[in-house]
């Protein structure tokens, strides 16, 4: 099992940049692939960014991909979202998830996970 705290979040104007960071718990995050997801008011919980546990492998939503970076740092137990660009459509609550025993999804849906953060809102606004 493993648990995923989300930071970082915060009011940024259109075109500017945020670092989100995924700090999970114990010793198995290094195994997990790990997920971001974003949720607009009123709208349903969408995949923006996935990366494997060994970074190996990454995928991105069309609507970030260019302007978004997923990584992660292993020795820290944590994986980054590096936004740049931001548009107000990416404002949003941002949460991490990983699927049953980390295993990697290659399209990850919101129903796949097991696992959640309690997720760090991001606001695109001048």
């Amino acid at each position: 099992q493993v648990q995923l705290v989300e930071s970082g979040g915060g009011l940024v104007q259109p075109g500017g940049s945020l670092r989100l960071s995924c700090t999970g718990s114990g010793r198995a995050f290094s195994n997990y692939a790990i997920n971001w997801f974003r949720q607009a008011p009123g709208k349903e919980r969408e995949v923006v960014a996935a990366i494997r546990w060994n970074s190996y492998n990454s995928i991105y939503a069309d609507s970030v991909k260019g302007r978004f970076t997923i990584s992660r740092d292993n020795a820290k137990n944590t994986v980054y979202l590096q936004m740049n660009s931001l548009k107000p459509e990416d404002t949003a609550v941002y949460y991490c998830g990983a699927a049953s025993m980390g295993r990697w999804v290659p399209q990850p849906n919101h129903d796949d996970m097991s696992y959640w953060g309690k997720g760090t809102l991001v606001t695109v606004s001048s």
